[in-house]
């Protein structure tokens, strides 16, 4: 009979506030924070420090590397390590939108001004233009040589800002770490200007809100400021026919440099964005700095540019004085120098933060000067490296004062959200014996959580923190640290009872309580292995000391020393024997009571780092830094089987209590669970994007939990339901099929087509889109329905042809398939059903998966379709794709030409239709806004204020007279 055993699942992620790989962003009220956590997006009450929603997608397993927040303040598109996009709805918590088209991460996201058009740049160094309302991308443009780290729309004033041009109308400027700056014409989808001026990787930018200047950041120490010339945007250039290409490119130059902006910080620029009212520029350095910089008024730069003429002026004087030149006189003259981004730019603040920052936003809800004066200064999200976010208050001057007759105080922090994370990798868990709290500790601190819910219920403040275990009575938390001290720490309190210098200054690599549970066994770097007794003490400090209550306490009893550093230590559940692992590679098992040498194990190449004994004592589990897990018989110290458990080292095994199954963890990111007896692996359990520490195994296997380098604290669920070994092993080969056929898909594609009358440069304009998995499948469903319809319309054709040939015999008509019996759809639709199930964004590649032969049965649905003016949108986009995909076997197959006659006669007349029934609703929702405008505007006056104005004028026009 075949072995079953039961799947885990994933069940909880918690302990992470903000993933450092992408960027923190406000709500349009600026009430909320939009945070990555890893695969998932929190959304954050700033000011309560609680988590109001979190974002997650079943199938999604990359990591959040890029937000950006949609004019309209609900939808918020999200950026993944894979190259995928999802757009969230703020109210709904929902996935509204997924799109396909990257190949690797997702590294600039950025939304037009009307909210219809979204633009993303990735590692894969393309910029992708996205449909935000079809759902659909629209084209690529390919120029830039490395990852794109910038992007920003700039609007003309002749498009308008329209939605219905937003995707044909405008520019985009987009800066790589190439040390290029391009700027995109989206009528032509080509690259018109090209800056050069860089010498390094071009980190960030930013347009000011006017749009009006271009700021860019590298790793110099000067900002670059450039002028931004709309006018030329929207004026075509003249005839440049006699002029070479360089002459014609430099009479036609949008982007032109402005100057240079000292920085005060020596590292490289981490982001630049301007304040939503264009008065203030923030620029965010890799040392924990975020400088802030003032536009200066008109009226202060004339000051500036007086004073500066003043001393050019006296300068000038001087230097002729001092010289003999006569026509010294003729030659000087007033006049008034150019005006730099260094005068109308000037530093005005600097936050400290506490660690490098990730990312800021400003608060978008400050976008005039009358609410940024009624918040009390600049709100500033940050969000740091440490797993923290901060929101900072910056102070302004005034209404018609100057930053030097304010005073301004330094800017001050408001809130933060830090304390539901580690700020550091927790490199130690325990599970109370009850297996309700779980603790991890970090460095410098140390966590009590709720296993079921995942709140945090305790924060301690404890040393570099490597390994920690629960003391009988889930009350007492002990922790072993760097330093060789071990720390006693008491839950209910949250406090530290007492501190031992067990290991003499070395580090205490590892604990382990007493089968017994009446003391502690701690092996540490001073090749020490050291047996503890718990004792109850009363507080001698205490002025009554008889009637004090007593507190738990450690009595080290004695001793046992070894040849090399002690890096685990581990005793049998049976009392009767103490394994230790050593630093030169074997494991060393005694006898407990006597502490007799008893077995040595050898094998391992490199030491082994964790280790665990089965609940029946019978076998010892290790794992070692050479990738192995070695399992080992404790009568006669033989090895039973090694086995290459992962691809790196080798963490953290644990067994699970009763049975001899047990855990493994990795460097690889990997959690495994492994059968003792025949030696196989049972599962994968994947989801951690980092190095993963420590595991703990609950009393039964009900579940299991995990820290990572990620900071994350994972928990998986033991669920009912069956695992097989086989089904197993072939679901794991098909993904890695999956996972190659995705690869050999991961290629580029030549631009197909172009629209009506447009030049497409196919070098710089591709095709938006991205073969997956998906659209695989999509294909094959599609092609699934082409052969069941075209098998069902050809009987029945069948049926039609004998009861015409022979009506005298009656011939029984042929049986419908069950599908379509089921679904109570005729072929036709059933196809059309088919295709409206396949998602908008992966419509096109699906289609380009069916062979010439399917096209040729599909072009006869759509001429169906057509007829009886089913879904026409879709039918015309289907439509116009295949015709651009298979142009030249279209035109080669001579028994197309009647087909496509027939479509077009059909399709005008639907899309003719279409066409009405959309005018006829605009010039509705016209009539009912302009209906609304004129009851909504009365509504805002008195009749009886108006009417006395109206009497107060009458009365004046009365008594005036003209005097001849």
């Amino acid at each position: 009979m075949v072995k079953t055993y039961l799947r885990y699942e994933s069940r909880s992620v918690f302990g992470v506030v903000a993933s450092p790989a992408g960027n923190a962003v406000y709500d349009h009220t600026g009430k909320l924070s939009i945070t990555p956590a890893l695969e998932s997006v929190i959304v954050w009450d700033i000011r309560k420090g609680t988590q109001v929603a979190r974002w997650t997608d079943s199938d999604n397993k990359a990591e959040v590397t890029r937000i950006a927040r949609s004019p309209n303040g609900k939808d918020y598109a999200v950026g993944y390590s894979d190259g995928s996009i999802r757009l969230f709805d703020l109210t709904s918590n929902a996935v509204n939108v997924i799109l396909n088209g990257h190949r690797s991460s997702i590294s600039a996201l950025e939304f037009d001004p009307s909210g219809t058009v979204l633009a993303s740049g990735a590692r894969d160094t393309d910029i992708i233009l996205w449909d935000v309302v079809g759902e659909v991308g629209l084209y690529k443009l390919r120029g830039h040589k490395d990852e794109i780290t910038g992007i920003a729309f700039i609007s003309t004033t002749a498009g308008g800002g329209s939605a219905l041009n937003a995707s044909a109308q405008g520019y985009i400027v987009s800066s790589s770490k190439d040390t290029l700056v391009k700027l995109w014409d989206l009528r032509a989808r080509h690259c018109v200007q090209t800056l050069t001026s860089h010498r390094s990787e071009v980190w960030s930018l930013a347009v000011s809100p006017d749009q009006r200047l271009l700021v860019t950041g590298t790793s110099d120490l000067e900002l670059r400021v450039w002028n931004i010339k709309v006018d030329k945007l929207d004026n075509v250039p003249a005839d440049t026919s006699e002029l070479s290409p360089e002459e014609a490119a430099r009479s036609w130059e949008a982007i032109s440099e402005y100057g240079t902006i000292q920085r005060a910080s020596r590292d490289r620029v981490a982001g630049l964005q301007f304040h939503p009212t264009g008065l203030y520029l923030a620029c965010a350095s890799a040392d924990k700095q975020i400088e802030v910089f003032r536009t200066r008024t008109h009226g202060e730069i004339r000051k500036k540019m007086a004073r500066r003429q003043k001393r050019s002026r006296e300068k000038r004087k001087k230097e002729e004085e001092g010289s003999d030149n006569e026509n010294g006189d003729e030659e000087s003259g007033d006049e008034l120098p150019a005006i730099t981004a260094g005068d109308e730019l000037t530093s005005f603040k600097v936050l400290r933060t506490s660690a490098k920052p990730v990312s800021f936003d400003f608060n978008p809800a400050e976008s005039d000067t009358a609410a940024l004066h009624r918040q009390g200064g600049l709100h500033v999200l940050v969000s740091q490296n440490n797993n923290a976010i901060h929101t900072w208050n910056v102070p302004i001057p005034p209404p018609g004062k100057t930053t030097k007759q304010a005073g301004l105080p330094e800017p001050s922090l408001v809130s933060s959200v830090e304390m539901l994370g580690h700020r550091s990798e927790p490199r130690a868990l325990a599970l109370s014996f009850d297996n309700e709290l779980v603790v991890s500790a970090a460095n410098k601190s140390l966590r009590v959580w709720n296993a079921h819910t995942g709140a945090c219920v305790r924060t301690l403040e404890c040393g570099s923190a490597i390994c920690a275990a629960f003391l009988p009575g889930d009350q007492l938390v002990v922790v072993g640290t760097k330093d060789g001290q071990i720390e006693l720490f008491d839950i209910p309190s949250a406090t530290l009872l007492e501190s031992f210098d067990a290991h003499e200054g070395a580090a205490c690599w590892s604990i382990d309580v007493r089968p017994d549970k009446k003391g502690l066994v701690t092996g540490g770097a001073d090749k020490c292995v050291k047996f503890w007794d718990f004792e109850l003490v009363r507080d001698p400090q205490s002025a009554d000391s008889v009637a004090s209550p007593r507190r738990m306490t450690l009595e080290h009893v004695k001793t046992l020393k070894m040849s090399d550093d002690v890096l685990a230590v581990k005793c049998s559940p049976d009392s009767r024997l103490l394994a230790v692992s050593l630093l030169d590679t074997t494991v060393k098992v005694f006898y407990a009571d006597t502490l007799k040498f008893f077995l040595s194990l050898y094998g391992h190449k490199l030491p082994v780092v964790s280790m665990d004994i089965s609940s029946d004592s019978t076998l010892l589990v290790t794992g070692s830094a050479d990738k192995s897990v070695k399992l080992w018989g404790l009568d006669f110290g033989d090895c039973h089987r090694s086995l290459l458990a992962h691809q790196e080292p080798v963490t953290a095994v644990r067994f699970v209590w009763g049975t001899h199954y047990f855990f493994s963890a990795g460097k690889d990111k990997l959690v495994q669970q492994w059968d003792g007896d025949n030696f196989q692996r049972i599962q994968k359990l994947a989801g951690s994007h980092g190095d993963v520490w420590a595991l703990a195994v609950a009393k039964h296997g009900n579940f299991v939990v995990a820290s990572s380098q990620d900071r994350s604290i994972r928990i998986w669920e033991k669920t009912e339901e069956p695992l097989f070994l086989e089904e197993e092993r072939e679901r794991e080969l098909e993904e890695l099929y999956d996972r190659g056929l995705e690869e050999s898909l991961d290629r580029d594609e030549s631009a197909i087509g172009g629209d009506d009358g447009d030049a497409v440069d196919a070098e710089e304009s591709q095709r938006a889109g991205k073969a997956t998995m998906e659209t695989l499948k999509a294909g094959e469903r599609i092609m699934e329905a082409l052969e069941l319809a075209d098998e069902e319309r050809r009987k029945w054709h069948e049926y039609e042809e004998r009861k015409r040939k022979t009506p005298q015999l009656n011939p029984a008509p042929p049986d419908t398939n069950p599908v379509l019996l089921f679904e109570k759809l005729s072929p036709e639709a059933y196809v059309l059903r088919t295709v409206e199930r396949v998602r908008a964004s992966e419509l096109e590649d699906a289609l380009l998966a069916l062979p010439f032969s399917r096209v040729l049965s599909l072009m006869v649905y759509v001429d169906i379709w057509a007829r009886r003016e089913w879904n026409t949108p879709l039918t015309c986009r289907v439509l116009f794709f295949m015709l651009k995909a298979h142009q030249n076997q279209i035109v080669a197959t001579r028994t197309m030409r009647s087909r496509l006659d027939s479509i077009r006669k059909h399709l005008r007349s639907g899309v003719s239709q279409q066409r009405d029934q959309i005018g006829y609703n605009l010039a509705a929702l016209t009539s009912l806004r302009a209906e609304w405008e004129a009851n909504a505007t009365a509504e805002f006056f008195d009749e009886k204020d108006i009417q006395k104005v109206l009497d107060a004028q009458l009365k004046k026009r009365k008594f005036t007279g003209i005097k001849v």
